[in-house]
């Protein structure tokens, strides 16, 4: 039986509201600055929300930053393409990995898996310089397809697709090969549906990611019209002996949380359920 301790309870929380306090009072600071005029937020930095909320914002989107070239929007629309299509080509590219190393027997496929896990020990930063020559053979730099596919496969997912499927029992699929389905019907019927939850985990987690990257976006874009929301406030800041303008970069920075934020909250249930779920 666990002693009650009412100082203890008192003690945590104050712990917990503080720690919550620190985290999200910079978050705060950049919503009340996106909320300002410049001249505001140069003269005297202020701490409550100003007028120009609907100002900025609408600015941000459809007209942009000087300098930039690009507006937030298509910044945004960008990241999101990116941040797509890196999701569900690994996505999709591991569950066929895994499917084939587990279900498919043919010569050396285990020295392949493990090939692939190797490349966990490799960081990007190793990898940068051989993936950017390849992008640029191929001709995808400054394009979509340059941001995504070079980023598309995952060891990672295909690891852990892997280890799902070998918990799968072997009697499912007899009975799809006893009902006169292949190896197609057994993938999309069985084993897709059985792994929806550890889908919508790696979705998050993916997304996430691909919105995040900022090094390969980085190398790859000159082009303003395929930069990334991560890149396009980094030029906002490069304005030399200029004056940066601090309450469009702040709008900017508060546009880049929101999709995170809203694939966290949606899809929260499913992602503790991919992480935690043991049921098959």
């Amino acid at each position: 039986m666990v002693e009650h301790r009412p100082w203890l309870n008192i003690l945590t929380h104050t712990l917990l509201i503080a720690g919550a306090f620190i985290l999200a009072f910079p978050i705060y600071v950049t919503f009340v600055a996106s909320t300002h005029s410049l001249s505001e937020i140069t003269s005297s930095f202020p701490l409550l929300p100003g007028n120009h909320f609907m100002e900025n914002y609408l600015r941000a989107l459809t007209v942009g930053p000087r300098d930039v070239g690009a507006t937030v929007g298509t910044m945004m629309l960008n990241s999101l393409i990116m941040a797509l299509g890196i999701t569900i080509g690994k996505i999709a590219i591991s569950l066929m990995a895994a499917f084939a190393v587990v279900y498919f027997k043919f010569r050396f496929r285990m020295f392949f898996f493990w090939m692939i896990f190797v490349t966990l020990m490799l960081p990007v930063e190793v990898r940068i310089l051989p993936t950017y020559k390849v992008a640029a053979d191929l001709k995808i730099l400054d394009s979509h397809t340059g941001l995504i596919l070079p980023l598309i496969a995952s060891a990672t997912a295909t690891f852990l697709f892997r280890q799902f499927f070998m918990t799968v029992p072997d009697e499912l699929c007899e009975a799809v090969r006893i009902d006169g389905g292949g190896p197609i019907r057994f993938f999309f019927d069985i084993l897709i549906p059985m792994s929806r939850t550890s889908i919508a985990a790696l979705f998050v987690i993916l997304f996430i990611y691909g919105w995040n990257q900022y090094l390969w976006p980085l190398l790859i874009t000159t082009n303003e019209k395929y930069y990334t929301l991560l890149i396009g406030i980094k030029r906002m800041l490069d304005v030399g002996e200029g004056q940066a303008e601090w309450h469009i970069i702040m709008a900017s920075t508060m546009l880049a949380m929101m999709p995170p934020i809203l694939i966290v909250i949606l899809m929260q249930k499913q992602f503790v359920k991919g992480l935690t779920e043991t049921e098959k």
